[in-house]
């Protein structure tokens, strides 16, 4: 069971759009390492068109954690297909996101909000100032509203905006929406709502979240007026003669009558009701449903907005990891560009494609195409190609070169092996796996040797792996064994087409870099000679 994001908000000041992580190897789709090689943070800036705090922050979560189980994906891909069928429900339920959003930072300043006492300015937004009538207020019609606004929209058909609707629905029955609605009753061991008080009649004071309290200023005449009237004096004339006396006696009982009353409102009231919103999980999951509610208009919105093809993927159920995708594009570097070049990628029955090519022509991208959409598919979104169908993965790995740290004795070749059988070890058949490169930090012939043991041992387990590779005699030796897809990145005069095609590379186009970024043999000649 996922956390709230209230409850990932719970030691925050604030409520932090970037809060869910990644699990850890082998307890989630993504791992740590995972998540920043795949450049998931930029993935979601692609994809992020929620209009809420809390729809940013549900979506980023789906991006951390994605879901594994087919029949959930499936059913935000029903929600997302009735949303874009059903344009009177899309903007029904855009409204109300809409409207949530000026009033959403409001129930935060209450639930997270910092007091600056009776006479403190605010000058950041996460500071209260005065008693915090006005923030309670605002704070709980945010919550109200979005009850009322959800209880009037036309019913979904599917399961899953069924569920977004009837878990804010489900709020009306709560305790804290009883509360929120009020009257809130101040008893002498706690707060109670008026469903606690019916029966009850023990003494209890009614909190009204306003400074001023009519029967205690009536209660305060009468006392006034029963002084007055055994104690009789100038003070209780009125005349001009008595002002300057009443106003000794007055001006300082209304001096101490509003922090004592705001002082009790704030301690007694308002922050014991702020402390029990935030922890209650009736309002987490109210929450979080509209977070839900506000990530699927965005999957619609990215859709809109990408400069290509984008489609539902069609998800299938198989023994092993299997992906189909028709000239798909890079959900980040495609977003903005219709010039961008699509890729056709299968990989079913044979498990194992090795893709070689010179520098820059595109392989890493590509890759990261790959993985990129397998995870957007994986938390019911729209993916950037004309045609995608693949499996659930329960793993998504993608294992860069990494740099060996002065605490690691192993080095380089060491560090990258360990990083290798983390994965290895934690991949099923389901699992899919991108390694850039093998074994570095190492002799050619031990680099052959334990690459193509890795190798073979992926592909025994039955995984689907991706190899980018500039070792060209590793793809010889397993296409010679009939294992394996080998492809190369297309170029066309000494220029890169960003094409993925059949065959191997054997080039590296090493001088054609070095000239591109000014260090080829001649630059540093010319180095050397202005130098001197």
């Amino acid at each position: 069971m996922k956390e709230t994001l209230l409850q990932t908000w719970q030691d925050s000041s604030w409520p932090i759009i970037k809060s869910s992580k990644p699990l850890d190897t082998g307890d989630g789709v993504l791992d740590e390492k995972s998540f920043n090689t795949i450049e998931v943070d930029e993935l979601f800036d692609a994809v992020n068109h929620a209009s809420t705090v809390v729809g940013q922050a549900a979506l980023y979560r789906s991006l951390a954690q994605p879901l594994n189980d087919l029949e959930q994906i499936k059913a935000k891909q029903q929600a997302v297909e009735e949303l874009r069928d059903n344009p009177v429900l899309k903007e029904q339920f855009e409204q109300i996101v809409q409207q949530a959003v000026p009033n959403e930072k409001n129930f935060y300043l209450l639930l997270f909000g910092e007091f600056l006492g009776s006479f403190g300015t605010a000058r950041e937004e996460h500071e209260i100032e005065g008693y915090g009538y006005l923030q309670y207020k605002r704070g709980i019609r945010f919550m109200l509203e979005l009850v009322d606004q959800i209880q009037s929209v036309e019913a979904p058909q599917s399961e899953y905006l069924k569920g977004i609707c009837d878990k804010i629905k489900a709020f009306a029955e709560s305790r804290p929406y009883s509360l929120m609605e009020g009257p809130v009753y101040i008893t002498e061991n706690n707060l109670q709502c008026k469903e606690q008080r019916k029966g009850n009649f023990s003494p209890a004071i009614i909190f009204r979240p306003r400074l001023f309290k009519p029967l205690l200023i009536a209660l305060f005449f009468g006392a006034v007026w029963t002084l007055a009237h055994f104690f009789p004096s100038d003070m209780f004339q009125i005349s001009v003669e008595a002002i300057p006396t009443a106003s000794i006696f007055f001006v300082p009982l209304l001096l101490i009558y509003y922090p004592i009353v705001g002082g009790f409102d704030r301690d007694s009231c308002i922050i014991p009701l702020r402390n029990e919103f935030r922890q209650s999980p009736a309002v987490a999951e109210t929450l979080d449903a509209l977070g839900q509610l506000d990530e699927l208009l965005s999957f619609l919105k990215f859709a809109e907005a990408f400069a290509g093809n984008t489609v539902l993927p069609e998800l299938v159920d198989a023994p092993h990891h299997r992906i189909n995708l028709q000239d798909a594009k890079n959900p980040v570097l495609g977003k903005q560009n219709p010039d961008y070049v699509g890729n056709d990628f299968v990989l079913e029955e044979d498990k194992l494609v090795l893709v070689t090519g010179p520098n820059s022509g595109g392989k890493t991208a590509f890759c990261k195409t790959v993985t990129q959409i397998q995870l957007l598919a994986q938390i019911g979104c729209y993916v950037p190609a004309k045609s995608a169908t693949l499996t659930v993965a329960d793993r998504i790995f993608y294992q860069a070169p990494e740099i060996s740290h002065l605490d690691d004795g192993e080095g380089r070749f060491g560090t990258e092996l360990k990083r290798t059988k983390e994965i290895f070890l934690a991949a099923t058949a389901k699992s899919l796996v991108v390694l850039d490169e093998l074994s570095e930090g190492t002799t050619f012939e031990e680099k052959m040797e334990s690459s193509s043991n890795v190798l073979n041992g992926f592909y025994r387990k039955g995984n689907s792996t991706v190899l980018i590779t500039h070792n060209h005699q590793l793809v010889d030796h397993f296409v010679a064994q009939g294992i394996g897809l080998p492809r190369q990145v297309e170029f066309a005069n000494d220029a890169p087409t960003y094409k993925l095609v059949p065959g191997i590379s054997r080039v590296s186009h090493a001088d054609r870099v070095a000239k591109k970024i000014g260090f080829s043999k001649e630059d540093i000649d010319n180095y050397l000679a202005d130098s001197q």
